[in-house]
């Protein structure tokens, strides 16, 4: 693992990838935590990687065409047989929400090749949507981690990986000023050596406990929020791992989020529906926040 600061970081996200399929619009743009994390990295200029499964569907193939043509590496993408995840997104009372998803193929375990090339990086991302806790102690042994708790702001979710994070990202959203200073107090307690808690319209805090730096979102046309804190995410690890004064990476931060929130979906390129819907799959109505 190289010592910080690095002038010239690479990251690898492990884990989630999916279409938001917005209903209303007939539209789906790819996306995911990871996928969007890595995306976001190599629209900052960073060398980055993505390893996670599609199948070979419409949806696979606009993933995968995304993906390289944002130059994220995709040589450790698998193609399954199945369908490649999906989400339906739809509007109520003019709030964006999940209406129901598809896990499809995008489940799996790494391989031991995959944590070969993973220890070859700065840096992992991955999150809880990508199901991957049981393996966090194995790329912590390789390389920093970097992980997004979404929502998962309760201490049984967070505790048991912490210890393994060189950063931690929650969405605060819902949290008082209160609640986001005890959460950020416990996961630096827990082990975090930093702690990113994105909190929508009020900004966002990243701190190590020691140094600790604000942003406000950059005044901008809002047309879609989907992405906005993953933009954040990938922003605030690459400024960590160069070694940014934070003040200037938390700026820097907000500009990217103010960018993604021009476009729809997560990072553009729409294309007509063209999904398989299988199981397994969730009909309960979720809040904007848990969204990606």
């Amino acid at each position: 693992m190289r010592p910080l600061p690095l002038a010239d970081p690479r990251i690898v996200a492990v884990g989630d990838n999916v279409v938001d399929c917005y209903t209303a619009d007939g539209v789906m743009y790819p996306g995911g935590n990871c996928v969007n994390v890595s995306v976001y990295a190599a629209r900052e200029g960073v060398e980055t990687s993505y390893i996670g499964a599609v199948a070979e569907d419409a949806a696979g193939d606009l993933l995968r065409s995304a993906l390289r043509a944002e130059n994220v590496d995709t040589t450790r993408l698998r193609i399954e047989d199945g369908s490649t995840a999906y989400c339906r997104i739809g509007l109520i009372d003019g709030d964006r929400v999940f209406l129901n998803s598809g896990k499809g193929v995008s489940l799996f375990t790494p391989s031991e090749a995959d944590l070969d090339v993973i220890a070859g990086y700065d840096a992992l991302h991955v999150g809880d949507s990508s199901f991957l806790d049981a393996h966090v102690p194995d790329f912590a042994r390789r390389t920093r981690v970097s992980y997004d708790f979404s929502i998962r702001t309760q201490p049984e979710f967070w505790h048991p990986l912490v210890s393994h994070c060189f950063l931690a990202t929650f969405s605060g959203g819902d949290l008082d000023e209160a609640q986001v200073d005890d959460l950020i107090a416990g996961a630096l307690a827990g082990g975090a050596r930093w702690v990113l808690v994105t909190r929508g319209s009020r900004g966002a805090v990243l701190t190590d406990g020691a140094q600790r730096a604000s942003s406000t979102p950059v005044p901008t046309q809002v047309v879609d929020t989907l992405g906005a804190g993953d933009t954040l995410t990938a922003r605030a690890l690459i400024g960590l791992l160069r070694g940014e004064d934070l003040g200037t990476l938390m700026a820097a931060a907000s500009a990217s989020a103010a960018v993604t929130c021009t476009q729809f979906g997560a990072f553009g390129y729409g294309a007509p529906i063209d999904i398989t819907e299988t199981s397994p799959r969730t009909d309960d109505l979720l809040t904007e926040g848990e969204l990606r």
